[in-house]
């Protein structure tokens, strides 16, 4: 098989490198057509041999560089038979451009890692991705959706011609529960004391990750004993710090930027607090669980895949600051039930580990490759 991934910003495939790596192995030619001044591919990717086009992709749907984006995929496609693609812009371009060649017997795959479109999402939210992604769903051989409110939505609202459900990008469960540290040097490389009760939120530093309101909670308990890390980046880093002075709190509250040793600032941790207001599905709770850490996360699509509230979890159902601050005082003062939490994280995540994804996800593709997969309304409506 010949596939080309498509994707908006190379950010997205770091997490295919053991998919890719496997394809590779088995023989298949693996390339990667992405904005690389946005964000580079991994220089892993070139060492296995992938090409790496750059397609001027623009995040914002109405762009016009997203034009000459399609002109270049049409071309480029012509030499694959396979076309895999992610986020929701470049999947869109890509289909768009693709339309007449899989009449020659091109296949498109989607990967929706989560709609915009969701029970509780803003109206524009509706009024803008849905009609995209209906009128896209008439090029599409193949829908992967993440989480189970995602494929029941498009099994009955949108027309590929077969949909799937793939939770996820899969968890690297080995070096998230082997991983081993001092906790004590790690902690004082943290800047957290040693025996403090240790939160750890890690994704973009953005207003859907809702980190605000952890640090509300945090002033609302106004315990010296508990600290809260930050790993990620994002527009809104200035803004925290300014919250958790004007709090008082800016000696509990810490931001580290974008981390590469994210398994060890678990492993240093007492907690995971996941307070998303919106998840596809949300692969840093699943690290952490397979890294031992219990959550306090938010109710929202993609938790319902995972966190069991009592059981490997605490949800805050309305994500306000009040559930935040009354939960992590909760797992503070009872240890015995934070403990009780922590033996069920690491079997969840097992049911996501990249091994189980990466299998699943070569049969969907050897699948598509060897059949003209009839069955379903797929027609072209473009």
């Amino acid at each position: 098989m010949r596939i080309l991934y498509t994707t908006t910003i190379g950010m997205t495939m770091i997490f295919f490198r053991q998919l890719v790596k496997r394809l590779i192995d088995e023989g298949h030619t693996v390339d990667i057509a992405t904005n690389v001044i946005a964000f580079p591919v991994d220089d892993y990717y070139k060492e296995l041999g992938c090409k790496v086009f750059h397609i001027p992709w623009a995040r914002s749907p109405f762009s016009k560089a997203n034009i000459e984006a399609i002109k270049q995929v049409r071309r480029l496609a012509q030499n694959y038979d396979i076309v895999h693609c992610h986020t929701p812009v470049a999947a869109a371009c890509t289909r768009i451009a693709c339309k007449k060649l899989r009449k020659n017997g091109l296949k498109l795959i989607y990967t929706a890692h989560g709609f915009h479109f969701y029970k509780g999402a803003p109206f524009m939210n509706w009024i803008i991705f849905y009609p995209i992604e209906w009128s896209c769903s008439f090029l599409t051989d193949v829908l992967i959706t993440i989480n189970p409110e995602d494929y029941n939505r498009a099994k009955k609202r949108l027309h590929a011609k077969k949909t799937e459900y793939v939770p996820g990008v899969g968890v690297d469960i080995e070096h998230y529960s082997k991983t081993k540290i001092d906790i004590a040097k790690k902690r004082k490389e943290l800047g957290v004391p040693e025996n403090c009760f240790f939160l750890v939120s890690v994704g973009e530093v953005n207003k859907n990750k809702n980190h605000e309101t952890v640090i509300r909670a945090l002033a609302k308990i106004n315990c010296a004993d508990i600290h809260y890390g930050i790993a990620g980046e994002g527009e809104l880093e200035d803004r925290l710090k300014e919250l958790a002075a004007e709090l008082n709190i800016s000696d509990r509250v810490h931001l580290y930027g974008f981390r590469n040793d994210i398994a060890e600032i678990y492993k240093a941790a007492d907690l995971n607090v996941f307070p998303s207001i919106r998840e596809g599905l949300g692969l840093a709770a699943l690290e952490g669980f397979a890294a031992g850490l219990p959550i306090i996360c938010g109710d929202n699509r993609g938790t319902r895949s995972y966190a069991r509230n009592g059981e490997n979890a605490l949800v805050c159902v309305n994500n306000s600051t009040e559930e935040y601050a009354e939960n992590i005082l909760r797992l503070y003062k009872d240890r015995e039930l934070l403990n009780a939490l922590r033996k069920e994280t690491l079997p969840e995540a097992e049911k996501f580990s990249v091994d189980i994804i990466t299998d699943r996800m070569i049969k969907i593709l050897n699948d598509i490759n060897d059949s003209g997969l009839e069955g379903q309304k797929g027609t072209d409506n473009l």
